[in-house]
């Protein structure tokens, strides 16, 4: 039980800098064009 002392605050501390990542990718706009890549992949870039 003394390892609980260890592992709550890592957790946590785990727990918000995952979350400060996926605050910080909102703000910096990872997720706004949802589509985008998905009609890249389909393009065909070879026309000839």
């Amino acid at each position: 039980m003394d390892v609980l002392i260890y592992l709550v605050p890592i957790a946590l501390a785990l727990g918000l800098t995952g979350l400060a990542a996926f605050l910080w990718s909102l703000r910096s706009g990872q997720y706004d064009d949802m589509d985008g890549a998905a009609v890249r992949a389909l393009m065909d870039d070879d026309i000839i």
